[in-house]
């Protein structure tokens, strides 16, 4: 059975595309099959996978509209990445029309997990959610399609900001919408040696230590070049990439599989 995970957090900058990419590689790299789903306007997770927009093949967007009119979906929305020998969704600019026709729509915090309970999902162990930075509808269709959710927390000042919001909407999804909801963890990212980030691992420590992940994913321009390149931090000898697979471990030993 396909697990769903959503990579989110309302701030931006705290590494959610990375993550998702590399976890999702990471996955593979242990047998695992894995489909990413990029749910940001802003597309940074298909460029990371080198999506070149063809009118062909449909993208996120697409898929959600022909959802919202009742048609159906099938495998050609789905790309593959070569570099990274990993299965993808792609997204572009036009999804962020989705608040406006998704608000029309019946059940509309349900549409993406109609999509993906598509038969041309079913062979997937994992599909891995990249999450725009909102709390709009569209993060709400993450958490209703999602089993489980990833927090990226970047070790800054004001990283904690918003935080408890969004564990608050997680819980609230999980009271109504979709009662299998887990946290599988909140994940400190771009750690270094100063004292503010350990201030904040102090600090997620105190408020969050039940969901707190054992994992640290440092700060590196690693993770800068990767995204340039195309090619997954896990694909050679990085020690950013060690760590995303790292999460990986953690991520199967909390949340099976």
């Amino acid at each position: 059975m396909k697990k769903i995970i959503a990579i989110a957090n309302q701030k931006g900058g705290v590494g959610k595309t990375t993550t998702a990419v590399n976890l999702g590689v990471a996955l593979t790299l242990i047998g695992k099959k894995v489909c990413l789903i990029d749910l940001d306007p802003q597309a940074n997770m298909s460029v990371y996978l080198e999506y070149e927009d063809n009118d062909d093949f449909q993208n996120i967007n697409d898929m959600m509209m022909s959802a919202v009119q009742g048609k159906s979906v099938d495998k050609s929305c789905i790309r593959h990445n070569d570099t990274n020998n990993i299965d993808y969704v792609p997204s572009d600019i036009n999804l962020s029309a989705a608040d406006f026709y998704l608000t029309q729509a019946l059940a509309r915090e349900s549409v993406l997990k109609r999509i993906l309970s598509a038969d041309c999902f079913a062979e997937y162990d994992y599909i891995i959610i990249d999450c725009l930075p909102s709390l709009g509808v569209l993060l709400m269709n993450a958490l209703t399609a999602a089993d489980g959710v990833v927090i990226p927390v970047q070790t800054q000042k004001f990283a904690l900001n918003g935080l408890q919001g969004l564990t608050d909407v997680i819980e609230q999804i999980k009271g109504t919408l979709n009662p299998s909801l887990e946290i599988i963890g909140i994940l400190p990212t771009m750690l270094d040696n100063t004292n503010m980030s350990k201030d904040t691992i102090n600090e997620l420590t105190e408020q969050y230590s039940e969901h707190l992940m054992n994992t640290r994913i440092s700060r590196s321009v690693e993770a800068a070049y990767s995204a340039e390149k195309c090619k997954s931090l896990c694909i050679g000898n990085t020690r950013l990439g060690e760590e995303y697979k790292a999460l990986a471990s953690e991520v199967l030993m909390r949340y099976g599989g």
